[in-house]
């Protein structure tokens, strides 16, 4: 019986996949996975880059990994997707080759773009067709930069000779061998190109970013059937029904699918998800409308804060400054003191996200003295994560949703017990960790599970979770905390003015 889902999970520092196996009662269980880590380019201060070609060699690596351990292609039923969302490939319809390394969603190269439709007054119709913001962290300014970059590639565009699209229609077009040109509404919904409430391109809006429409890909729900892998990819045509950016995928990972219910993932950022119901919601505090799935003939709607900096600062304490050897030294370092010795670290490394929107900001630690030193460094990036968690929980209170009592995390951050009481006492929340992390990918499975039938509804068996901190830090150390770190953020901006 075919009983198996084939997750791919393409992350901004590794490509991993995971073979699921859908019990009886609907329960999706991991049986095998394979990962393999990706190499970052750093051309210049602000551009980060991927190369597409290894993402998708990887790609392949992972899948015929696990579909070898999990017994064989004719055990499974179905490919889910899952991404790093806005990372922009542009390639050769004809050959399949990416023509430049792909632009990850952290690169600001394109900053004096958005800032400049800004000044010219378009935010305020962008944002209230698609939700977002002006800012280059989203891939309709990059398939621009792309388009610049490639001599001849806009023309060639608009014959449909050269495509465009997020990792996610890259991946599904190099599985199908070119016979899809797809992407799900959700990373459609991050391109600033698609109208939030109909969930189709939008002429006016590729117009005023300079992509042709020809370029870009067919927009399809989330468990559509999305393609058939080419059949010397695994053997067997297998189908494509299931697809999703990383953080609505972990969103439906979670189970929380009812208006109110939220989660955030601590990973080389982090994005907090709120779910918001049937209708999307404009944010007067500069979150992010976006569409949490539409699956199932149903479509639910989110506002989303993101974080651009969240596990990359305890990877900077151990590559950068080398401070600590291994990420879980930072746990024990910070519990060694009794507090953080007034100092914080804005980790704006690239730039700063909701509700700040500071593309120019960049990493500003403040409160240093002669009795400062790696522990209080290492605090001061951990206690971070809260602040700015506590800062987005704060904006979509402004905007009228209702308090969290429960916050649901995931994420390789949530292993440090430390960072998630201190953002269970800065947020003044409960936080619940899961027993299986890997929610993107567990959402991406669900997916494509719904979209063969292998289970009935998304809601079907929840993520269990066993881990659970509760607030227990008094109204004023919180209060005096937080003021600090207010004056931080201060500080960083007017550094970057």
């Amino acid at each position: 019986m075919k009983s198996l889902i084939l997750a791919i999970d393409q992350g901004t520092t590794s490509t991993r996949a995971i073979a699921f196996e859908c019990a009886p009662e609907g329960a999706l269980r991991p049986v095998a996975v394979s990962q393999i880590e990706l190499t970052q380019h750093f051309p210049r201060p602000g551009w980060v880059e991927h190369d597409a070609g290894e993402i998708w060699a990887a790609t392949l690596q992972t899948c015929r990994e696990v579909v070898r351990k999990a017994g064989g292609v004719g055990r499974f039923a179905a490919v889910g997707v899952t991404n790093q969302r806005e990372t922009s490939v542009i390639w050769d319809a004809a050959t399949g080759e990416p023509l430049h390394r792909a632009i990850v969603w952290q690169d600001r190269r394109t900053a004096d773009v958005t800032g400049r439709l800004a000044a010219a007054g378009h935010e305020p119709a962008v944002q209230a067709a698609t939700g977002l913001i002006l800012d280059p962290y989203f891939s309709a300014s990059k398939f621009a930069w792309l388009l610049d970059a490639v001599p001849g590639s806009r023309e060639r565009a608009g014959r449909g000779e050269v495509k465009l699209g997020t990792i996610e229609t890259w991946l599904i077009w190099k599985l199908t061998g070119g016979a899809s040109h797809v992407t799900d509404a959700t990373n459609a919904s991050r391109t600033s190109l698609m109208d939030l409430a109909t969930r189709q391109w939008r002429p006016d809006l590729a117009g005023l970013f300079d992509v042709p429409m020809a370029g870009l890909p067919e927009i399809r729900d989330c468990d559509d059937h999305l393609g058939d892998c080419e059949p010397s990819m695994f053997g067997a045509p297998l189908p494509i029904h299931g697809a999703a950016g990383d953080q609505q995928a972990a969103l439906v990972g979670h189970g929380a699918l009812k208006a109110g219910d939220a989660k955030i993932t601590y990973g080389t950022g982090a994005f907090l998800v709120a779910n918001v119901g049937a209708a999307p919601v404009a944010s007067t505090s500069r979150l992010l409308g976006a569409l949490a799935y539409a699956a199932g003939g149903q479509a639910a709607w989110a506002l989303e804060g993101s974080i651009f900096s969240a596990g990359s600062a305890i990877q900077w304490l151990r590559d950068g400054l080398k401070v600590i050897s291994d990420s879980r030294q930072s746990e024990a370092m910070a519990q060694g003191l009794s507090d953080n010795g007034g100092v914080y670290l804005v980790p704006g490394f690239t730039g700063l996200g909701a509700p700040w929107w500071e593309p120019e900001a960049r990493g500003t630690i403040v409160g240093l003295t002669r009795d400062s030193g790696p522990a209080q460094m290492v605090r001061a990036a951990l206690e971070a994560l809260a602040y700015q968690t506590r800062d987005l929980l704060d904006a979509l209170a402004r905007d009228g949703a209702p308090p969290l009592k429960v916050l649901k995390v995931d994420g390789g951050v949530t292993a440090n017990a430390f960072a998630m009481q201190f953002v269970a006492d800065i947020c003044e929340v409960v936080v619940e960790r899961p027993a299986f992390q890997e929610m993107t990918a567990l959402g991406a499975a669900k997916l494509a599970a719904l979209g063969v039938g292998l289970i009935a509804d998304l809601e079907d068996h929840p993520a269990e979770a066993p881990a659970r901190w509760s607030p227990r830090m008094g109204t004023e150390a919180r209060e005096r905390l937080l003021k600090g770190w207010r004056g931080a953020v201060r500080a960083a901006i007017i550094a970057a003015q």
